[in-house]
């Protein structure tokens, strides 16, 4: 009888040590589950951290918002009816929580539409490598606008936002730059709103360009040579006027008879435009010239004599 006792006892500390053993096997499982399965989410990944270019902007939210309603209320009333909180609501879900690199114009679609609206024939400014001096000029002169100045890219002229697949699902410490990868929020973003831009344009368009540039005023790479001028309606579009800029005492790397200026031209008249070129267009150049007034560049006129 005791021998069965021990006998009984002993299976009884086996069969709960099995179970403790298998406890212990589930709680661990459940442990690296758990882990896997909230990797994305709450670790922080390190690759996000590490990019070349500045971070999301501080106070995103609140730069957009305050941005769009400054420019439906105070700038253009007529387009009080749209919904900044949506706009906002849009631009978020196109890049929260997902790889800065693998942003498509899916993700945008949705934020175009609700931002979009009608840009009145003969003021569209297209522009490359002249950023200071054409915003300054549709300052000073309210018949042009350029891609900053309508509510796409008002509201994003100047900001950066990326997202990341961990929390908070944003990345405030740096965003990829295109040559990282071409498929970032911004370089997407804004080849989007070109696009869109250069649609909508009619009647006369103008385009800025930088003569004073040594690798050629016109780049095919660019957006206004790679999307803008593709997208150029030519059933809309009468005209194309080139203003060629050189810096105030130069230096004068092109002309409207230069190469890359003359393949611009080829590019144009193949979709059928009709082109103008200008070098130093005046009204543009005596902007440039506030700046610099007593140089020659900047007389008014010379003594014939």
């Amino acid at each position: 009888m005791p021998l069965q006792q021990g006998s009984a006892r002993a299976r009884q500390r086996t069969v709960l040590l099995v179970g403790i053993a298998v406890l212990l096997a589930a709680l661990v499982l459940a442990v690296v589950l758990a882990s896997l399965l909230t990797h994305g989410r709450h670790e922080v990944s390190p690759q996000m951290l590490k990019w070349k270019d500045r971070g999301t902007t501080k106070n995103l939210q609140e730069v957009i918002v305050g941005r769009c309603y400054n420019y439906i209320t105070a700038q253009h009333p007529e387009l009080g009816d749209k919904d900044c909180l949506k706009i906002w609501e849009s631009l978020k879900d196109a890049f929260i929580y997902k790889n800065p690199c693998n942003i498509t114009p899916e993700d945008y679609q949705p934020l175009m539409e609700l931002a979009r609206h009608p840009i009145p024939c003969n003021k569209s400014l297209f522009w490359s490598k002249t950023n200071d001096l054409v915003h300054r000029y549709t300052k000073s002169n309210q018949n042009f606008l350029t891609l900053e100045d309508t509510l796409l890219g008002y509201m994003a002229d100047r900001v950066s936002w990326c997202g990341d697949p961990s929390a908070p699902g944003i990345n405030y410490e740096s965003c990829p730059k295109r040559n990282e990868c071409e498929s970032n929020p911004g370089s997407v973003f804004w080849k989007m709103a070109s696009k869109m831009f250069a649609e909508a344009a009619c009647g006369v368009v103008q385009v800025m360009l930088n003569g004073s540039v040594e690798a050629g005023a016109f780049r095919s790479s660019s957006i206004f040579g790679s999307i803008e001028i593709f997208n150029l309606d030519p059933d809309k579009v009468t005209e194309v006027h080139i203003w060629l800029m050189q810096n105030i005492g130069g230096p004068q790397s092109e002309s409207c008879s230069g190469q890359s200026i003359q393949r611009l031209i080829n590019i144009l008249e193949e979709r059928n435009f009709k082109i103008i070129c200008e070098d130093n267009y005046r009204p543009v150049q005596l902007l440039q010239c506030v700046h610099n007034p007593d140089h020659t560049d900047c007389r008014l006129c010379t003594n014939s004599s």
